[in-house]
């Protein structure tokens, strides 16, 4: 029976008078907003591999990304904001000339005071840029001349729910596709047997202040859900219902797929739905991922030598020395963006405690990931970035000693770091106060670092739109931003 015939025989001309009499607005207000009145039609042609015509809209420099994203906010500096002067202000209070009734958080707005808290790390300069790196990250100063330095990234968000939303999303409203799913729409996949869009989650050895992350994070928001970056688990299969049941062997499943997507094609050319075609290619895609995902996850198959250079953790699952290694393989398979996240970096108190064991989980593999990749010829065709959601307070929270702190969140200022895919190497961009507190030379917002990576990877950010509710919606969105040209080699 045809399925459209069968669902207007359902449906009475009363019960059509009285649900649908609000149709004849909606589709007038779709006139006026400029939407299509079909969602169907709001979706581009897609091209050979996914993407949308016209992109790259130039030549690109990098054609992968691996975003490894510190959760919690990394004390800046501890660890690349060298703060010398800070010595002779231990345990004095934060001037208000520097604080200047800045918003703080309710974790601190109630001291009675604002002790300055020195790092009690030693710093040294590495490299030909003369990289300032503190002595918690000796194998990450090895490779300084490969990064760019961004000392002044600043936020609006003070907590970590719109901070991380904000960083992932370029909005601390939460529902808008995160930066792996824009360039998944974009530019499609390099790969068909994996998702173009795949999401690590690190454990870190210390676990004293977990930061709560979701799926919210990775979400392809008002993109088709096929956009949406699929997560693979740390511990037993990679991703769940990835094996067939026992007893049904390929080729049965096969036969299953070819029906199902049948009856789903029948559903999309009657009601339009694109989620429907996203349904389709899920359906297919999850097939093709059965022959290639154990492929992939065979990190055990990898020569002594990578061992000897990622460290022993490689060989754990779930370690973000293992997922660094993951994550090398992917980008090897043509994975397009893997975004890697690594908890426990929320430093309200502990610092001294807790910031060794978080830079001794990624200290390592970052440089092994980076020497890897470049042995291989991929470095500079992939983006490595590093960062948190914010930074860290100079003044201490709770209690204060020589050897131990514990630190605040910051907006005002922190420190991120790009290495390969077209970012220039060596270059330190952007200046903070002797407080690490306020920046006080080129600004850099989350929206220009968004811009900026867009640009790496040949797209024009002011024109890279999609249309939704009646507007061409960015990543970057309405406000000003900018591409950093002085990071782009």
């Amino acid at each position: 029976m045809n399925i459209n015939a069968s669902l207007q025989n359902a449906l009475s001309r009363r019960q059509f008078l009285a649900k649908g009499k609000n149709v004849l607005g909606y589709a007038a207000l779709s006139t006026l907003l400029g939407r299509p009145s079909s969602a169907a039609e709001s979706v581009p042609a897609a091209v050979a591999g996914g993407g949308i015509p016209g992109l790259p809209h130039f030549a690109a420099k990098a054609k992968h990304v691996i975003y490894l994203h510190m959760v919690g906010g990394p004390s800046q500096m501890d660890l690349f904001d060298y703060k010398p002067v800070m010595g002779n202000w231990y345990d004095k209070d934060l001037p208000d000339t520097v604080r200047m009734g800045q918003r703080l958080t309710t974790m601190t707005s109630g001291q009675a005071r604002f002790p300055i808290a020195p790092s009690k790390y030693k710093f040294a300069q590495h490299g030909q840029s003369g990289m300032w790196v503190s002595d918690v990250l000796p194998w990450t100063s090895k490779c300084v001349d490969e990064m760019c330095f961004i000392r002044s990234m600043y936020t609006e968000a003070i907590n970590h729910e719109p901070a991380i939303t904000h960083m992932q999303t370029g909005n601390q409203i939460g529902g808008r596709p995160c930066i792996g799913s824009w360039v998944s729409y974009g530019l499609g996949s390099l790969n068909s047997n994996l998702p173009t869009f795949v999401v690590l989650v690190a454990e870190p050895s210390n676990k004293e202040q977990i930061q709560a992350i979701s799926a919210r994070l990775w979400s392809s928001g008002y993109l088709s859900g096929e956009h949406a970056g699929v997560s693979f688990r740390s511990q037993g299969d990679p991703i769940l219902f990835i094996n067939n049941p026992p007893g049904v062997p390929a080729a049965l499943r096969r036969r299953q797929l070819d029906h199902l997507r049948h009856l789903n094609e029948i559903t999309e050319q009657t009601i339009g739905d694109p989620e429907t075609h996203t349904r389709i290619q899920q359906f297919e895609m999850a097939f093709r991922m059965q022959a290639s995902v154990p492929d992939l996850m065979q990190v055990q198959a990898e020569p002594d030598s990578t061992y000897k250079l990622y460290g022993d953790e490689a060989k754990k699952p779930g370690t973000f020395a293992y997922t660094a290694l993951l994550a090398r393989r992917l980008v090897e398979r043509g994975v397009r963006f893997v975004q890697v996240y690594h908890n426990n970096w929320d430093h309200h108190a502990n610092l001294g405690g807790r910031m060794p064991s978080q830079c001794k989980d990624v200290d390592q593999p970052i440089y092994a990931l980076m020497q890897d990749l470049k042995s291989r010829g991929l470095l500079d065709e992939t983006l490595i970035i590093w960062g948190g959601e914010f930074g860290r307070t100079i003044y201490s929270q709770g209690g204060l000693s020589k050897d131990n702190y514990g630190r605040d969140h910051h907006p005002r200022c922190f420190t991120m770091w790009m290495a390969g895919g077209g970012a220039k190497g060596g270059a330190i961009y952007g200046e903070t106060d002797d407080f690490s507190y306020n920046i006080v030379k080129d600004p850099v917002h989350v929206r220009d670092l968004h811009a900026t990576v867009l640009h790496l990877m040949g797209i024009d950010h002011q024109r890279f739109t999609y249309r939704y509710q009646g507007l061409d919606a960015r990543l970057t969105g309405v406000e000003p931003s900018r591409v950093v040209k002085e990071l782009v080699a």
